[in-house]
């Protein structure tokens, strides 16, 4: 059973950067595509940014650039910078698959863009 470890949430400034990252276990990690997801209060879960396997990447317009998404496949860890934070950006920020079914939510790491 697939296990998703979220880190390197906290409060920033507006304009603002962080690096989340998203440890993986249990699984063959550089087959799937992964994603990253956030959900504010309120507000359901959105796809802020997905990575293929072979490194293709999109994002949601509200990120654009602004967020990159990348993967260590050897590390099983994908990786999100986040710059130019705004306070629209406050959430939790999840991983997980990027396609097909989800696994299991990991705990999320908690992101406040607040002065």
């Amino acid at each position: 059973q697939v296990q998703f470890v979220e880190s390197g949430g906290g409060l920033v400034q507006p304009g603002g950067s962080l690096r989340l990252s998203c440890a993986a276990s249990g699984s063959i990690f550089s087959i799937y595509a992964m994603g990253w997801y956030r959900q504010a209060p309120g507000k359901q879960r959105e796809l802020v940014a997905r990575i293929t396997s072979g490194g293709s990447t999109n994002y949601a317009d509200s990120v654009k650039g602004r967020f990159t998404i990348s993967r260590d496949n050897a590390k099983k860890t994908v990786y999100l910078q986040m710059n130019s934070l705004k306070p629209e950006d406050t959430a939790v920020y999840y991983c997980n698959y990027g396609s097909g079914s989800f696994g299991s939510w990991g705990q999320g790491t908690q992101v406040t863009v607040s002065s």
